[in-house]
């Protein structure tokens, strides 16, 4: 009975042989290639996390891509180029920002040549002078590889709205 199942892994695996000298051997490399990617863009991805936590403009320049073919999507608000993104919008709020502390999960990412995207949750918590900052919502980045290396080059992150205060009821006058 032994000597059957053994004599079944055995063909099995044969047969898998087979098929991979016969196969076109580009596949393999290719596979490993966007595993690798994939880990690369979710470092990406963390290293812009830190950066935003810790204020690191330098650190970021490095994440992005720093042309104009950045566009940046957030809660309704559009930046075109990362001049104006890193300056006009994520610079001045960054130097707000006191005990920052940003992070994603359910993060799923998909790689094809020279291009990927991931789809995340986000949290955000901050102090920004006597008010706090707590917000979430989902997001999406795209990132090219521009000299080996992923940057992105556009992102959209959403919170959900915020209930608006219940209208007063007006009192009763008898």
């Amino acid at each position: 009975m032994m000597t059957k199942t053994i004599l079944r892994v055995f063909s099995f695996a044969a047969l898998v042989l087979g098929v991979l000298a016969v196969a076109d051997w580009n596949v393999v490399p290719t596979v490993f290639a966007q595993s690798g990617d994939k880990k690369a863009v979710i470092d990406v991805l963390t290293r812009e996390a830190a950066a935003v936590e810790k204020g690191d403009m330098a650190a970021l320049d490095k994440i992005w891509a720093n042309d104009e073919s950045v566009t940046v999507f957030e809660s309704g608000h559009a930046n075109y180029g990362w001049n104006d993104y890193r300056n006009t919008h994520l610079g001045p709020e960054l130097k707000e920002f006191k005990n920052t502390k940003y992070a994603f999960s359910d993060m799923k990412v998909k790689t094809s040549g020279n291009l990927a995207y991931a789809t995340f949750k986000y949290t955000l918590s901050a102090d920004m002078g006597t008010r706090k900052v707590n917000s979430g919502g989902l997001g999406t980045a795209v990132l090219e590889k521009q000299g080996g290396k992923w940057r992105i080059v556009h992102w959209h992150s959403s919170a959900p709205r915020q209930r608006p205060s219940p209208t007063p009821t007006p009192a009763k006058t008898s």
